[in-house]
C-alpha cells in the first residue's frame, strides 16, 4: 500500500487551489492561468495514475480513511475517503480527460475577454468532481455534489450576456436542484436510520451488512422496505443530474455554453455523477429481504425503476436527436440517450456493466463535442448542420478522429470500445430475470444512435459546402483547427480504439478491474456471440438507413433534410422533443407564476394589510396611551400638584416671621378661648 492511497485528498486539492488561485488573478494574466489550471490538473492526473496502479495490487479491495469533523452534543460527523477501482478508473478518467480539454480550451477560447476567468471556473469543477468520487462519506459526496452544479451554472452560464446562456444556466441550476431535493431527503433519512453517512467505516458504514439488514427488516409506504424507499430518492437526484426523464430537458439547452464546457460537463464528468452514484450505493439499491435477513437482488423496486426509466430515456431521447439540426444539440441528446443506457446496465448488469460504458463513452462522447468545436471553430461560430458540409476537404484531421467517436458512439465493431461496452449492456440486459423490455428498448435506442450520427456525418462533412465563405459576410474558407485543438482530438480517438483491448468479452480486463476479484466477466456462449452478431446488425441497420436516406446530402450541397420533408409533422414533433418543454411551460411553469402571483398578492394585501392594521392599531394605542398619560394622569397629578401648591402658600403667610402678627393671632385666639369658655359655664 503506497502513501497515496491513504492521501487521496491530494488530487481534488490541486484543481481547488488553482481555482483559488485564478479568483483573485488579473483578467490579464492569460498565460499563467491557462498554464496554472493545466499544471494543476495535469499534475492531479499523475497522481491518480499512481492512486489507480495502487489498486491493481492482487486482492486489493478498497483503502477508506474517516476522520472526525465536528461534534455537537452526541452527534459527530466525519470525513471519509475511499479508493477503489470505482473511484480510481473516475480519477483516471477526469483528470486525463480534462486535461486534454483544458488544452483544446487553450485555442477554442484564445481571443475570448473572460479567459482567466473560464479556467478558474473549470479549475473549481474539476476540483469538486474528483472530490465527489473519492468521498467515502456521503455528506462530503453531497457538498462536492452541489459543488459541481454551482461550477456548472456558472460554466454553462459563462458567456452570460447572451440571455439564452444565461437562461440555460438557470434552467440547469434549477432543474437539477429539483432533483437534488430527492437526493438531500434520502441522505436524511438514511442517516436517521442507520446513525452514519460514511459508506464504509469496518462494519459501521451504511453500505455494510449491518445496517442494510436493518434497512430492508422495516417496511415503510406502499409496502416499500426502508431500503427501497431511500434509493428511489436517492435515484431521483440521480436522474436530475444525469439528464434523466423526466428531469432531461436542463441538458440539451445547456449547450448554450462553450464547447469545451459541453464535452467536460456534459459528456465525461457531471452528467456521469448520477451513474457514478447508483453504482457507489449498488448494495443499498440492491439489498432485498433474504432467508437471512438480508439479499440481494436485480429485481428490487429501485433496480426495476432505474432500469425502464433509464431504458425509455435512451429511446426517446434518441429520438428526439433524429430531428435536431444544431451540431451540439444532437450531441447532447445523444448523451442522455447515452446516459439512459449506463442505467440500465447498472441496473441489469451491476456497477461495472454501467461504469464500463461510462467510462468509454467519457473518451468517445468528449471527442465528438471537441471535434463539433474544432468544427464550429473553423466555421465562424456556425452550428446549423444545414449550413455546413463538405468540411472533410477542409479539416481532414477533425473529420478523421470524428469519425472515430462516430463509429465508436453507433456500435461499429471490432476496434471501438463503445460496440464492447454497449454490448455489455445488452447483454446485462438481455440475461435480466425481471423483463425483456430493456433489452428491446436499447436495441432499439442503438438503431436510432447510428441512424442520428451517420446522419450528422453526412451533413457536416459528406456532400459539398453550403455554408457562406468567401465573398460573402466577408467569411474565409473553413481551414483546419490548430494543433493545440487537433492534438487532443488525435489522443481521444486513439484512446477510443485502444480501450477496445480490454473491453471485449474476450479479455475482459476493464470489467474484471471493475467488478472486482469476485466476480466474473461474460462467458464466451453461443448466446452471445448472437447477442454481438445482433449488435453489429443494429449498428449497421442504423447507418445503412441514414446513409439510404441521406444520399442526396452525401451528393450535393442541398440543406433540405429529406426525411424532415416527406414527414414533416413527425420531424417537428421529434424536434420538440415530444414537446416536454412545452408541456412544463404549460403546467409546472404556469402553476409556478399562478403561486407567485397568489403569493404577491397575499404580500401584498393581506400580509401588507394586516401589518398596515397592526399599525394603525399601534398608533392609535399610542394616541390613546398620549391621551391618557398627558390629560388624564399629567392633569391630575399637576392639578394636585397645584393646589398642594396653593395650600402651601397660603399656610406660609402664616409663618412669614413677623412677630406683630403673631401676637395678634394669640390675643385673638386667648379672645376666643375666653368667650368659648364663659358661654360654655353660662350654658351649664
Amino acid at each position: 500500500m503506497n502513501w497515496l492511497t491513504q492521501h487521496v485528498w491530494l488530487i481534488p486539492l490541486l484543481p481547488l487551489v488553482a481555482a483559488g488561485i485564478l479568483a483573485v488573478t488579473p483578467r490579464t494574466q492569460r498565460r499563467f492561468a491557462s498554464g496554472l489550471a493545466i499544471s494543476a490538473l495535469a499534475s492531479a492526473a499523475l497522481l491518480s495514475l499512481v492512486a489507480f496502479v495502487a489498486t491493481l495490487a492482487p486482492g486489493y479491495t478498497r483503502t477508506v480513511v474517516n476522520t472526525p469533523w465536528f461534534t455537537a452534543g452526541e452527534l459527530t460527523l466525519h470525513l471519509g475517503w475511499i479508493l477503489d477501482p470505482l473511484s480510481a478508473a473516475m480519477l483516471v478518467m477526469i483528470t486525463f480527460v480534462g486535461s486534454l480539454i483544458f488544452i483544446f480550451s487553450t485555442g477554442y477560447l484564445a481571443e475570448d475577454p473572460n479567459y482567466a476567468r473560464f479556467f478558474g471556473f473549470l479549475s473549481l469543477f474539476a476540483a469538486a468532481m474528483l472530490g465527489l468520487v473519492i468521498a467515502n462519506s456521503l455528506l462530503v459526496l453531497f457538498v462536492c455534489w452541489e459543488l459541481v452544479g454551482v461550477a456548472s451554472y456558472l460554466l454553462i452560464g459563462f458567456w452570460f450576456t447572451k440571455p439564452s446562456a444565461a437562461e440555460a444556466a438557470k434552467k440547469a441550476f434549477l432543474t437539477t436542484r429539483i432533483g437534488d431535493l430527492g437526493l438531500f431527503t434520502a441522505l436524511l433519512w438514511l442517516n436517521s436510520e442507520t446513525g452514519t453517512l460514511l459508506c464504509y467505516d469496518h462494519g459501521r458504514g451504511c453500505l455494510e451488512t449491518t445496517a442494510l439488514s436493518g434497512l430492508v427488516a422495516q417496511t415503510t409506504v406502499l409496502g416499500l422496505t426502508m431500503s427501497a424507499a431511500i434509493s428511489l430518492l436517492a435515484f431521483w437526484g440521480a436522474a436530475g443530474k444525469s439528464g434523466q426523464l423526466p428531469l432531461h430537458v436542463w441538458l440539451p439547452d445547456a449547450m448554450e455554453g462553450p464547447t469545451p464546457v459541453s464535452a467536460l460537463i456534459h459528456a465525461a464528468t457531471m452528467v456521469a455523477a448520477g451513474v457514478f452514484l447508483t453504482a457507489r450505493l449498488y448494495p443499498l439499491l440492491s439489498a432485498a429481504p433474504g432467508a437471512d435477513g438480508l439479499a440481494f437482488s436485480t429485481a428490487t423496486p429501485a433496480l426495476v425503476t432505474i432500469a425502464w426509466v433509464g431504458a425509455i430515456t435512451a429511446v426517446l431521447a434518441a429520438l428526439c436527436a433524429l430531428a435536431q439540426n444544431d451540431l451540439k444539440r444532437i450531441l447532447a441528446y445523444s448523451t442522455v440517450s447515452q446516459l439512459g443506457l449506463m442505467f440500465v446496465g447498472v441496473a441489469t448488469g451491476g456497477p461495472a456493466v454501467g461504469m464500463l460504458h461510462l467510462l468509454t463513452h467519457a473518451f468517445f462522447k468528449a471527442l465528438l463535442f471537441l471535434g463539433a468545436g474544432s468544427v464550429i471553430h473553423a466555421n465562424h461560430h456556425e452550428q446549423d448542420i444545414r449550413r455546413l458540409g463538405g468540411l472533410r476537404r477542409f479539416m481532414p484531421v477533425t473529420f478523421a478522429t470524428y469519425a472515430v467517436g462516430m463509429m465508436a458512439l453507433s456500435g461499429i465493431p471490432i476496434f471501438f470500445a463503445g460496440f464492447w461496452s454497449k454490448d455489455a449492456v445488452l447483454h446485462g440486459a438481455l440475461e435480466w430475470p425481471v423483463s425483456r423490455g430493456p433489452f428491446i428498448l436499447c436495441v432499439i435506442g442503438a438503431v436510432l444512435t447510428a441512424f442520428y450520427m451517420t446522419r450528422q456525418i453526412c451533413f457536416v462533412f459528406l456532400g459539398e459546402p453550403r455554408a457562406p465563405h468567401s465573398g460573402s459576410h466577408g467569411h474565409a474558407e473553413p481551414h483546419e483547427s490548430p494543433a493545440v485543438m487537433t492534438a487532443p482530438l488525435v489522443i481521444l480517438a486513439a484512446c477510443t480504439v485502444l480501450l477496445s483491448l480490454v473491453c471485449t468479452p474476450f479479455w475482459p480486463a476493464l470489467e474484471h478491474y471493475l467488478s472486482g476479484p469476485s466476480e466474473d466477466g461474460h462467458e464466451i456462449t453461443a448466446g452471445l456471440w448472437a447477442l454481438l452478431a445482433l449488435s453489429t446488425v443494429a449498428s449497421f441497420i442504423g447507418v445503412g438507413l441514414a446513409a439510404w436516406a441521406y444520399q442526396s446530402v452525401r451528393t450535393s450541397n442541398t440543406s433540405t433534410d429529406p426525411w424532415a420533408r416527406r414527414y414533416p409533422s413527425v420531424a417537428a414533433v421529434l424536434h420538440q422533443a415530444f414537446g416536454v418543454d412545452a408541456l412544463y411551460a404549460a403546467t409546472v411553469r404556469r402553476i409556478g407564476w399562478g403561486l407567485a402571483q397568489a403569493a404577491a398578492w397575499l404580500d401584498r394585501w393581506l400580509w401588507v394589510g394586516l401589518v398596515d392594521l397592526v399599525q394603525t392599531l399601534g398608533q392609535v394605542s399610542g394616541w390613546l396611551s398620549r391621551k391618557v398619560d398627558e390629560e388624564a394622569l399629567n392633569g391630575g397629578f399637576d392639578a394636585g400638584c397645584a393646589s398642594t401648591q396653593a395650600t402651601g402658600n397660603w399656610l406660609s403667610r402664616l409663618q412669614n416671621g413677623r412677630a406683630p402678627r403673631y401676637l395678634r393671632f394669640v390675643a385673638v385666639g386667648m379672645m376666643l378661648l375666653t368667650l368659648w369658655l364663659i358661654l360654655g359655664r353660662n350654658a351649664g
